[in-house]
């Protein structure tokens, strides 16, 4: 049985559903990242499963019971959100114990409760100290260790990375993953991340306009995106519109090979920058090299050809062409995705 299940949720906002009867399951134990862009419905989807959006429709069940008229403190959830909410005129040990203290627990076992969530949290001994004292990278971590104090059976995240230097967020959901699978916690994070998102999840699910466009392992999305929005919002340039017939697309940039089993017709074709292969100028389409960006070893090529849209290709940093230079390309169907209907 599922955790949390979503069942046809709706929620509204004047004539615009910002959630649209959406249906998503999250098992015990599963981190699920839902990404996408803003105004797509995540933060809203967190809200109603916390009880702090009524529904329009639809329901939320935990643990297989309809939470309908289940107030906020009696659904057993923990939410974290992007800008903290620290007390500041409470030290570290009495954030981290703040829903502790309110439950009731007695004096001795919340301050034992509170020094091993610091610990876990990477901040032993930090019960003393200032919130104000704290840098961002520290107070995520108050901000966690607060929400994991009460044994939420369900944890909740909004953006938890969102205001932190792009170092500091690489370390720290490293960190979290580890941290969840450690404790078994069940997580529902959203981010418009996508680093972020598949560095953490189990399983992502992308939404759109309030409603789900893809769900599934990380690996699965971002090797076969189920339409041309989850393949551009990926950051996926190459969709252009083609005709598949048998095992060739007619593309804008001719004849490109499909894998075998592709969807006939007209459609929209991924063709990942891996796709793209360099070949001398007279084995393949010709193109100018106008533009080049460095990404560690890697570098990112954008391939102007003589007719066409232009094209995204990468290479090993030591095999890059100069801007300017005139090169061949050819594409591999193996990095090649016949999309879904958008």
């Amino acid at each position: 049985m599922a955790l949390l299940r979503l069942d046809g949720a709706t929620v509204r906002f004047g004539g615009r559903a910002a959630l649209d009867a959406v249906d998503l399951d999250v098992a015990e134990h599963e981190t699920v990242c839902v990404l996408g862009p803003s105004g797509g419905g995540k933060s809203t989807m967190l809200r109603a499963v916390a009880g702090l959006q009524p529904l329009d429709a639809g329901r939320v069940l935990l643990g297989g019971r309809d939470q309908t008229g289940v107030p906020v403190h009696r659904r057993g959830v923990g939410l974290m959100f992007q800008d903290h909410q620290l007390f500041p005129q409470h030290d570290v040990a009495g954030n981290v114990g703040f829903g502790l203290r309110v439950r009731g627990t007695e004096r001795g076992e919340r301050e034992r409760a509170v020094g091993e969530l610091l610990e876990l949290v990477g901040l032993p001994g930090a019960q003393r100290r200032a919130v104000a004292s704290l840098s961002g990278g520290e107070q995520q971590r108050v901000a966690l260790a607060r929400a994991l104090a009460p044994e939420p059976r369900l944890l909740m995240l909004d953006e938890p990375l969102g205001q932190l230097d792009r170092g500091l967020r690489e370390r720290l959901v490293v960190e979290l993953r580890e941290l969840f699978r450690r404790l078994g916690t069940t997580v529902l994070a959203v981010t418009h991340d996508q680093g972020e998102a598949f560095a953490l999840a189990d399983r992502v699910v992308v939404m759109r306009d309030g409603r789900v466009e893809q769900a599934g392992t990380p690996l699965e999305v971002w090797r076969r995106p189920a339409s041309e929005f989850v393949a551009r919002f990926l950051g996926f340039g190459n969709v252009p519109a083609v005709t598949v017939i048998g095992d060739a697309a007619d593309t804008p940039w001719g004849k490109i090979p499909v894998p075998p089993g592709s969807p006939q017709g007209p459609g929209r074709l991924l063709v990942r920058p891996a796709g793209v292969r360099l070949v001398p100028a007279e084995q393949g389409l010709p193109c100018t090299v106008v533009a080049r960006t460095f990404r560690g070893d890697q570098v990112t090529l954008l391939l102007e050809p003589a007719g066409g849209p232009r094209l995204e290709a990468a290479c090993a940093l030591r095999d890059a062409p100069a801007e300017g230079e005139t090169v061949g390309v050819a594409f591999g169907a193996d990095e090649i995705v016949v999309l879904g209907d958008s």
